[in-house]
């Protein structure tokens, strides 16, 4: 489960604003490193909002047009700190969208995904145990992930679950691989083995979903927990069925 922490596929340079930072340098970052978006961060380095192409959008698309103002006859004019405001114009803790949405480096990928899968979002800044930005990971980066050849995902999990967890031979249960999709057969001992065999390969990267055809001989959940038999450790070889 080499990429188990979505924090192992971050970017952890991640370019930042402050709240206090300019609207010109916030339109400016996304377009000078190709970006959609960038969190803005406080003094302590923690994300208080996100600035987004739409947000820029939307603030464009509504500052008035100079060449279509006009002052009214008999009208006041705007005193000089207004008009250097609205030349400054609004900062990013103006622009940002906020509360952001965010998520911690030490989550599973498949935790970030969802994350961002049920609040719509494209990019997650992540967080480290004092919820200070560490990285930042985009759909293309969990895509990289998810869209692994079935070949590769078929390797991992006989080599990880059923071999080095489970201590089974390779040939002991039949994986097969489609789009994603892993296919586990075959007849363990124990219960507990075929839960476990599913539950890590559900957790593989890659893995979109598993289909447990697996059946065993011990429905051994129905002991009592001091009756209950450690997984894999029952000799020391390599065992097959």
């Amino acid at each position: 489960m080499q990429h188990d922490k979505v924090g192992s596929v971050m970017t952890m340079d991640v370019v930042r604003a402050l709240y206090d930072t300019s609207s010109e340098e916030v339109a400016r970052l996304p377009a000078e490193h190709r970006i959609g978006g960038l969190p803005v961060v406080d003094d302590d380095d923690r994300v208080i909002g996100v600035v987004t192409a739409s947000d820029l959008v939307g603030h464009r698309a509504a500052a008035p047009d100079p060449h279509r103002t006009r002052r009214r006859p008999g009208s006041r004019r705007p005193s000089p700190v207004r008009g250097r405001a609205a030349a400054t114009g609004p900062t990013a803790g103006r622009l940002m969208s906020a509360p952001p949405v965010t998520a911690y480096a030490e989550d599973t990928i498949v935790e970030a995904a969802r994350t961002m899968a049920r609040r719509g979002v494209k990019r997650l800044p992540l967080l480290d145990e004092e919820d200070r930005l560490v990285g930042l990971v985009t759909r293309r980066d969990l895509l990289q992930v998810f869209l692994r050849p079935d070949g590769d995902i078929r390797g991992e999990v006989i080599e990880e679950v059923l071999v080095r967890v489970l201590w089974l031979t390779p040939h002991s249960v039949d994986v097969s691989v489609t789009q994603g999709v892993v296919t586990l057969d075959g007849r363990l001992e124990r219960r507990s083995e075929t839960e476990i065999a599913v539950a890590m390969a559900r957790r593989t990267d890659g893995v979109v979903a598993v289909v447990d055809e697996l059946t065993w001989h011990l429905n051994d959940t129905r002991l009592r927990s001091d009756e209950h038999v450690p997984h894999g450790v029952a000799d020391d070889r390599p065992r097959t069925l």
